[in-house]
């Protein structure tokens, strides 16, 4: 698409967007979007699922051509971009998907956008091996990542999803890059990798990049500071420093409605212990015991590699475990795969509801009833579709979901409304103790809130929560008792009403068993 010059840069203006509109079919998705971008800059675009965002970034990035406005890129401009154009002027986007490529190896992902660039998107069969490597070692090194040999030639599906989160941000940042867009960026990274994360945002711009961050996470926000941009309804409702507002305005301004930051727990769990785990051993679990009572909300957290995702997936059968015992309302049980815990009433909401939980091509209905379909189904196998939708439309309610029309594609949702999904599933079994790993990732201001009443409200009813997050704020204001892990172990413990973020992170640096009251 040819360009046409002009004389406006501006004071280091890269990028700017005037009345840009986007139409998919009848759905009015932007509504007139002027945003400025400078060289050197931080950005925050906030807002709910579904209000712009991401259209806004694939806009940016050439993924998505506008269906109306212009595009100022460089002193240039265009009705849309081509992605290989957004490229070569320096734009890099870290998508929420994260859009790596499985089959390829550590290097060269990180280093495939900087030689798609270098061949005008016609890349050879054969990557150009002289500059792979030194590429690659530099940008893993940036975020934090091993730089050897064996790393950069592991396969990336063989990658954690936090490892993999910061292998797309190497790649963002391995080229010269002069804007980097960033979709979530620190949805399974731990609070140290955050930290290495915002000092990267911190050297990019301080070599006169601009970062855009679109995320949920506000906190993060007002560490990295700049300036805000709230979507709502594909409109930006404000914009200015991000230190003017406070959390309560923003949530307020992205979702229309006010939002309590307070805790969530009010309620107080039965004396009956439902849960007992004893000595229990697993892969980077190391004799951890601990129990749980009825309607009692437990929450677990550490690093990364501290056993609180192992120990998760032993509890469901994901992962089963080596040694120990778990005992369920008084009576020993064995779990040695997910079938096992759900005929014992134990459910398992994933860490990665894409990969792990969703059938993102069927429908919700087909999602809702998925690990029902036996019990719906008469002996020739035919499902009771009448009944079927009648569960389907009850847990759809009860999660509040956005939409009435079951016959949707799960993959058509926002984040936010897949994860209702998700949990909405596994409430079909009336499950004794749920399991929620990472309940929030990637869900925005609103739905967070949605999905904590929901919590609360199951906890009051007598189910038993167990809640794996790196989320500290979503542990103290959700959970009754926090564990912290480390290396493999239960490291302290605390009564969640007296603790604090900052004691939580402590813990979770030690190797020392300390209870905190």
């Amino acid at each position: 698409m040819l360009a046409r010059a002009t004389s406006e840069q501006g004071l280091g203006r890269f990028l700017e967007l005037r009345n840009i509109q986007k139409w998919f079919g009848g759905v009015h998705a932007l509504r007139g979007i002027d945003v400025t971008l400078q060289l050197g800059e931080a950005y925050h675009l906030l807002g709910e699922n579904g209000c712009g965002k991401s259209t806004v970034i694939k806009i940016m990035s050439g993924a998505l051509e506008p269906s109306a406005g212009e595009i100022v890129l460089d002193g240039q401009t265009f009705a849309a971009l081509t992605p290989i154009q957004s490229l070569a002027a320096g734009i890099e986007t870290v998508y929420q998907d994260l859009s790596l490529l499985p089959n390829l190896t550590v290097a060269e992902n990180v280093a495939l956008n900087e030689q798609l660039v270098a061949a005008n998107g016609r890349l050879a069969r054969l990557f150009d091996r002289s500059r792979l490597r030194q590429t690659a070692e530099k940008a893993l090194a940036t975020v934090g990542l091993p730089s050897d040999r064996t790393f950069l030639s592991t396969t990336v599906s063989d990658l954690s999803l936090a490892a993999r989160q910061l292998v797309a941000i190497a790649r963002a940042i391995a080229t010269r890059a002069k804007l980097v867009i960033m979709d979530e960026p620190t949805t399974s990274l731990t609070r140290r990798e955050v930290d290495n994360l915002i000092r990267v945002v911190e050297r990019l711009r301080s070599e006169n990049v601009a970062v855009l961050f679109v995320t949920h996470k506000l906190d993060e926000c007002y560490r990295i500071g700049g300036h805000a941009f709230v979507f709502r309804d594909g409109q930006c409702v404000a914009q200015g420093p991000i230190e003017n507002y406070s959390k309560k305005q923003l949530a307020e301004l992205m979702t229309g409605r006010v939002i309590d930051s307070e805790r969530y727990r009010t309620g107080k769990p039965m004396p009956a212990e439902l849960l007992k785990v004893s000595r229990l051993t697993a892969p980077g679990v190391e004799e951890v015991s601990f129990g749980v009572r009825q309607g009692e909300i437990l929450g677990i957290t550490g690093l990364a590699d501290s056993g609180r995702n192992e120990l998760a997936m032993a509890i469901a059968g994901v992962e089963p475990a080596g040694t120990g015992t778990i005992t369920l309302e008084g009576r020993e049980v064995s779990i040695r795969r997910p079938a096992d815990a759900i005929q014992h009433g134990i459910g398992y909401v994933p860490e990665d509801r894409l990969a792990e939980g969703l059938f993102l091509d069927k429908s919700i209905l087909e999602n809702e009833i998925a690990l029902i379909i036996t019990r719906l189904s008469n002996a020739l196998g035919i499902v009771d579709k009448k009944e079927g939708r009648a569960i389907a439309a009850r847990l759809s309610e009860e999660m509040r979901l956005n939409t009435s029309n079951l016959d949707l594609p799960v993959g058509a949702l926002s984040g936010g409304n897949q994860q209702r999904v998700l949990i909405g599933r596994w409430l079909s079994i009336a499950p004794k103790l749920l399991v929620l790993h990472g309940p929030t990732v990637g869900v925005d201001v609103g739905s967070k809130d949605t999905i904590y009443r929901a919590i609360q409200s199951l906890a009051e009813a007598g189910m038993s929560l167990i809640i794996v997050s790196d989320d500290l704020p979503e542990l103290i204001q959700n959970a009754d008792r926090i564990l912290v892990m480390n290396n493999g172990h239960v490291v302290a413990e605390f009564d969640t009403e007296q603790a604090t973020e900052d004691q939580l992170y402590r813990a979770m640096l030690t190797s020392k068993m300390e209870t905190v009251q």
